[in-house]
């Protein structure tokens, strides 16, 4: 995983005594989901088949264009937002600015090329035009990272009184730092025709962002810390937490204060229900969940999906409309 070196490493968990205390050593999951396209009255989503994992997240659709003449959409796949003010460790699966996920697209078992469109904002102001004139990059990412402090004065003092820098302190000289104040937006798309009555196999593949935290609140001893209650009541309502997970969790990890077996968390966003931009529901939906590897555990709200196994880590759904997105919390060692 790659950090945004500008941004500060605040986000997580490390849980020593009675006390929560942020680490830099964890970072903060970015949602992301499904495709998405202008609503057509025309074209079904016959099935979906996704499947989640750490390392991977894959998805393949089945559409149909049931009327009489071929249908032609611009179809996109969002990534995430990145608030570059936010001032939290983001989990980057690639270290490419515009593709940061490591996107990847077939139609029909053949890959195709997509385009990118990426844009800065400050609130509602796009600054994209600014940035590139002063010839900042949207996204300080990989080798395109940048400390503000080593830019020319003038750009940097220009960019400090347009808001696109923030003041962060002063290094040990006292003189002012200061850290990237936009929101990149990011959108691949592509133009995808859908002949009438025939089906079209559309599928994507990227590596998730993964939120990591070096310990977990939910360990036996933890859990039970009245000062942690709300925190959590917050992961139970969240991920759908039951005793029987809490329960295997503890036979691994033991009652001990200290994290003596190492147990860990993992946290997957997937955007399920904002992408239903195609005609009815999906009639055939099916979720596949991979922990990667033993003494983990998986929890997340399956809403209307039902098991297919004795196990939620595969539900399906008939007719199924998305009532919501899906955040999945893994507990274990890794």
């Amino acid at each position: 995983m790659y950090r945004l070196r500008a941004i500060l490493l605040t986000a997580g968990l490390v849980l020593t005594g009675h006390s929560i205390a942020m680490a830099n050593d964890s970072a903060a999951e970015l949602s992301i989901g499904g495709l998405q396209f202008t609503r057509s009255p025309n074209i079904e989503m016959v099935s979906e088949d996704l499947k989640i994992s750490l390392d991977r997240i894959t998805v393949r659709y089945e559409f149909l264009n049931t009327s009489a003449a071929p249908v032609t959409l611009t179809v996109a796949f969002p990534l995430p937002d990145i608030d570059l003010s936010e001032g939290e460790s983001i989990s980057f699966p690639s270290n490419d600015p515009l593709n940061f996920v490591d996107f990847a697209t077939k139609i029909d078992g053949n890959p195709i090329k997509f385009s990118t469109d990426q844009h800065a904002y400050i609130g509602d102001k796009e600054v994209t035009a600014v940035l590139r004139e002063l010839k900042v990059p949207l996204l300080p990412l990989g080798a395109q990272a940048f400390r503000p402090q080593e830019l020319a004065p003038a750009v940097r003092n220009r960019m400090a009184s347009d808001g696109l820098l923030m003041p962060a302190g002063s290094d040990e000289r006292g003189k002012p730092l200061y850290s990237p104040g936009w929101i990149v937006k990011t959108t691949v798309y592509r133009e995808q025709t859908f002949p009438a009555g025939k089906p079209v196999i559309v599928e994507h593949s990227y590596r998730p962002s993964v939120g990591a935290s070096p310990d977990t609140i939910l360990r036996k001893s933890l859990r039970q810390d009245k000062a942690l209650a709300k925190e959590v009541e917050r992961y139970r309502r969240e991920y759908c937490l039951g005793d029987e997970i809490l329960g295997e969790l503890d036979k691994v990890a033991g009652s001990s204060r200290n994290n003596g077996a190492m147990v860990q968390e993992r946290r997957i966003s997937y955007i399920l229900k904002t992408g239903a931009n195609w005609a009815g529901p999906i009639k055939s939906f099916h979720l596949t969940i991979d922990p990667g590897g033993n003494n983990r555990f998986v929890s997340y709200c399956a809403g209307k999906l039902s098991a297919s196994s004795k196990s939620d880590l595969e539900v399906r759904g008939k007719d199924f409309t998305p009532d919501r997105d899906i955040k999945l919390l893994f507990v274990g060692r890794f």
